[in-house]
C-alpha cells in the first residue's frame, strides 16, 4: 500500500499580503519600540543626570557649606541640615557632601555621616576641580551622580558635593513609559491590521479575485490572441497612448516593426487615426475605410468604458484588399453552385438519354454519346498530368476548363506548355489568384461572341529563370489606352456591379512576386495577357 500525498495548494495573494504586511507591521512595531524605549532610557539619564549636576552646582555656591567644609568642624555643622532640606526639595535619593578627604558631612542616612564617600568617582573633582555627571555604585546602589567641586576664596578645592538619584527609581520610570509605548504600538497594529484587511479586500475586488499565477496565464492569452489575429489591433489609455498593439498592426499601418511604439502618443505612430475622436465622443466608429499610403484600409473603433468614463479605445485594421480578396472568392463560389446546378441538370439529361437508346436497343449510339463525353475531358485529365506537376495548379485550370465547357467556350491549353519546375518559395495561392482571375476575365470578354468564336488558349512554360503564363480570348479585345485602366480597382468594362476586382488583384499578386504583366492584342482577335514571375524571388 503506497502512501500518498497531495502537493500543498499554493498561498493566496490574500493570505500572502495580510501575512506580509502584518510581519513588516510587526517587525516595525519591534524596531521602532527598541529604539524609541533606548532613545527615552538615553534622554531620561541625561535629563536627571543634568538636574543632579545642576542641584549639586547650586549647593557648592552656598555660602555656610563653603565655611564649615574650611572650619573642619564635623560636630557643629550645618551642612547635613541644609543638604537633607535641599534633598527632599529636588526629589533626589542623596545629597552628600565631603571634604577635601572625601569624608561625608551630609548623607540620608545619619549614621554615615563622617565616613568616606563609596563609589570612587570624586577624583576628577577633588583633584582637577571638574563638574560632571557620573555613574558609580555607592552604598545605596547604582546610581546617577551629579559631581561639582567646592572652591574657597583662593579657589583652592576644599570639597565635593555629590547628589544623585538611583538607578531604580529611574528604570522604574522607563517601565512606565514602556508600557505607554507597548500600549501605543498595539493600537497602531490593530489598526494596521484592520487597514490590511481592507486594503487586500479591495486589491482582490480589483483584480476579479485572480491570483497572480492566474493574472499571467491569461496575459499569455491574450498576448497569444492578439498575435493569431490576422487583423490589425491597437489601444490607447485615456491620454491618447498606446498600450497595446499586435503584429499585424505593424504590417497593416507598415511601421518599422522594431520602432518601440508602447507609450507613445497614437498621432505620433499613425496620424491619420480618428481613435482620439472616440476618445472625447465615446460613440463607436465601425466599417470605416481610411486611405493610408495609398491602401484603402478597413478600421473598427470601439471606445472602452469603465463605468461612466471612457478609458480608452481599442482599433482594429484590415486591408481592404484581402477583403476584396475574400468577397472575389465567395462571389466565384457562387458561381461554381450555380454551374454545378446547371451541369447536374444537363448530365442528368444525357443520362436520360443514355438510358433510352440502351432501352430502345441503340448499343452503338449510347456507345458513341459516351465516349463523345469524355474523350475530351480524358485527354485533358492526361495532357494536364503531363504538363503540371502541381495537383493545386491542374485542379484549377481542370476547374476551368469545366466552366468554360459549361459557358460553351472552347478552352485550349497548349499541349507544348510545361510547368513542371515551380519553386517551392512560390505560393501556390498566389499562382491560382493570377491563373483563375485572367481566365475568368477571359470568360467575360468571350461570352457575349457566338457560340462558335468563343475560345480561350492558355500557354505555359517554366524553361529558363522565369515562370511564363500566357492568355488569350476571342473577344472584342481593347483598345490600347485602356491596356493600363484595367489594372485599376474599381475600373471595369462591364456594366454590372461586382466587376473591377479581379485583374487589380492579379497586377497586385505579380508585383508582390517580383513579377510583371503586359496586355496587348491577341491572334485570336482579343486580348493577350503575359506574366512572367521569376523563379528566384
Amino acid at each position: 500500500m503506497k502512501l500518498r500525498i497531495s502537493p500543498m495548494k499554493p498561498m493566496k495573494l490574500q493570505s500572502k499580503m495580510i501575512l506580509l504586511i502584518l510581519a513588516l507591521l510587526l517587525f516595525v512595531a519591534v524596531v521602532g519600540g527598541i529604539f524609541s524605549l533606548s532613545q527615552i532610557a538615553k534622554i531620561l539619564e541625561k535629563q536627571i543626570g543634568s538636574r543632579a549636576l545642576n542641584v549639586s552646582q547650586a549647593i557648592a555656591l552656598i555660602p555656610s557649606i563653603r565655611q564649615d567644609l574650611e572650619k573642619g568642624d564635623l560636630e557643629h555643622s550645618r551642612i547635613q541640615v541644609i543638604a537633607e532640606t535641599i534633598r527632599r526639595e529636588t526629589g533626589a535619593q542623596f545629597v552628600v557632601v565631603g571634604d577635601r578627604q572625601g569624608k561625608r558631612y551630609s548623607h540620608p542616612v545619619q549614621e554615615r555621616i563622617g565616613q568616606q564617600m563609596v563609589g570612587g568617582d570624586n577624583y576628577q573633582a577633588l583633584e582637577k576641580g571638574q563638574s560632571y555627571i557620573s555613574k558609580a555604585t555607592g552604598t545605596m546602589g547604582l546610581s546617577i551622580r551629579g559631581k561639582v567641586p567646592v572652591f574657597n576664596s583662593n579657589r583652592d578645592v576644599i570639597g565635593v558635593v555629590s547628589v544623585g538619584y538611583l538607578m531604580e527609581n529611574i528604570n522604574t520610570t522607563i517601565n512606565q513609559y514602556r508600557m505607554k509605548v507597548f500600549s501605543v504600538l498595539t493600537m497602531v497594529i490593530l489598526f494596521g491590521i484592520a487597514i490590511t484587511i481592507k486594503i487586500t479586500n479591495d486589491l482582490k475586488n480589483a483584480i476579479f479575485g485572480l491570483e497572480p499565477e492566474q493574472i499571467a496565464t491569461l496575459l499569455q492569452e491574450r498576448t497569444a490572441t492578439l498575435e493569431a489575429i490576422r487583423e490589425g489591433i491597437m489601444a490607447i489609455d485615456g491620454d491618447g497612448c498606446i498600450t497595446t498593439v499586435n503584429h499585424a498592426a505593424f504590417h497593416t499601418l507598415e511601421i518599422d516593426p522594431d520602432l518601440d511604439v508602447i507609450g507613445k502618443h497614437v498621432k505620433e505612430v499613425f496620424p491619420e487615426t480618428r481613435m482620439l475622436d472616440v476618445l472625447e465622443t465615446g460613440k463607436s466608429q465601425l466599417d470605416k475605410i481610411l486611405n493610408h499610403k495609398d491602401r484603402d484600409i478597413v478600421i473598427n473603433r470601439i471606445p472602452i468604458v469603465i463605468g461612466d468614463k471612457v478609458t480608452g479605445v481599442v482599433s482594429s485594421f484590415r486591408d481592404k484588399s484581402e477583403i476584396d480578396i475574400l468577397a472575389k472568392k465567395l462571389s466565384q463560389v457562387q458561381k461554381y453552385s450555380e454551374m454545378l446546378r446547371t451541369q447536374t441538370h444537363e448530365y442528368s439529361n444525357k443520362l436520360h438519354t443514355i438510358s433510352g437508346l440502351i432501352q430502345i436497343g441503340a448499343n452503338q449510339e449510347a456507345i458513341e454519346l459516351i465516349g463523345s463525353e469524355t474523350s475530351g475531358y480524358q485527354n485533358l485529365i492526361n495532357s494536364l498530368m503531363t504538363i503540371v506537376s502541381d495537383p493545386v495548379i491542374a485542379g484549377t485550370i481542370l476547374g476551368k476548363y469545366n466552366k468554360a465547357k459549361e459557358l460553351k467556350i472552347k478552352m485550349i491549353v497548349d499541349p507544348d506548355s510545361s510547368m513542371g519546375d515551380i519553386p517551392k518559395t512560390i505560393n501556390r495561392e498566389n499562382l491560382v489568384t493570377i491563373i483563375g482571375n485572367i481566365l475568368d476575365n477571359g470568360f467575360e470578354a468571350v461570352i457575349n461572341q457566338e457560340p462558335g468564336k468563343r475560345e480561350i488558349r492558355l500557354s505555359m512554360t517554366d524553361l529558363g529563370n522565369d515562370l511564363i503564363f500566357e492568355f488569350d480570348d476571342s473577344g472584342k479585345g481593347l483598345h490600347p489606352d485602356l491596356w493600363q485602366k484595367i489594372f485599376v480597382k474599381g475600373y471595369s468594362t462591364k456594366e454590372q456591379e461586382g466587376h473591377g476586382v479581379g485583374l487589380y488583384l492579379v497586377e497586385k499578386t505579380v508585383l508582390r512576386m517580383g513579377g510583371n504583366i503586359n496586355v496587348g492584342p491577341s491572334d485570336l482577335g482579343g486580348t493577350a495577357f503575359t506574366v512572367i514571375i521569376p523563379k528566384g524571388r
